[in-house]
């Protein structure tokens, strides 16, 4: 799945084309690394996000097949 689609479906950025815009400005590092929207994840995968002054640690703990609701969007991740 894409980085960029999965940060909209875990609800950790409220919409794609922000996590799009996001990742192309180098707010998004994944295992270390600088991180393009189009980024395949996998489970075990840390991802920084740097949003202003906040920035928050998450680790992939489960990538969605498809549509995910709300109330299980926290299962998809395990902050750090």
């Amino acid at each position: 799945m894409r980085l960029d689609k999965f940060l909209k479906l875990s609800r950790l950025i409220k919409r794609r084309s922000v996590a799009n815009a996001l990742c192309d400005a180098g707010g998004v590092t994944l295992n270390g690394k600088m991180a393009k929207a189009s980024t395949a994840i996998c489970v075990g995968d840390e991802l920084v996000l740097t949003i202003g002054q906040r920035t928050t640690r998450v680790r992939v703990a489960r990538v969605p097949e498809g549509h995910v609701p709300a109330q299980d969007a926290e299962q998809l991740y395990q902050i750090l």
